[in-house]
């Protein structure tokens, strides 16, 4: 009888590590599946996430060529303005205040309406300094332009 409760003793203590083992192979598997899945989501963000970078990049670098052309064009206007203050194509002017005691002449031009507000032509040297400002404010408009539209872009 002893040897038969031997026998029934080992055999529980297989048909325990029998199930053991199966439990551990279990275990093992969905730890696996678990692990590829989580894989495969990383994978999926940060494929996600570069596409998103990606864009915003492509984004970024058409605003940058559109704020540099903005800048082109405001420097050639500039240019172009400067050259004819230069040349006396143009010339800059104020209105004059007529209830002041100013004893500056109102001179009209050819073709010019008499009864126009009386002007005061400027100095070129003084428009010329005036166009300069003009210049340094018009850059600086582009340049906050430019900062805001990166910053709404790579808010966004």
């Amino acid at each position: 009888m002893r040897l038969l409760s031997v026998c029934r003793l080992i055999g529980v203590c297989l048909l325990v590590a029998v199930i053991w083992q199966v439990q551990a192979w279990r275990y093992g598997a969905l730890i696996e599946r678990l692990s590829a899945t989580q894989t495969q989501a990383t994978l999926q963000q940060q494929r996600a996430e570069q596409a998103r970078r990606l864009a915003l990049e492509q984004q970024l670098s058409a605003s940058d060529t559109q704020h540099a052309r903005e800048l082109s064009d405001a420097h050639h206007h500039q240019a172009v303005l400067r050259d004819r203050l230069a040349t006396a194509d143009v010339r800059l002017s104020v209105l004059l205040d007529t209830a002041s005691d100013c004893a500056v002449p109102a001179t009209t031009t050819p073709g010019g309406v008499v009864h126009a507000a009386p002007r005061a032509r400027l100095d070129p040297a003084h428009a010329q300094r005036i166009i300069g400002i003009t210049d340094d404010g018009d850059n600086a408009l582009i340049a906050l332009r430019a900062c805001q539209a990166y910053v709404r872009a790579v808010a966004r």
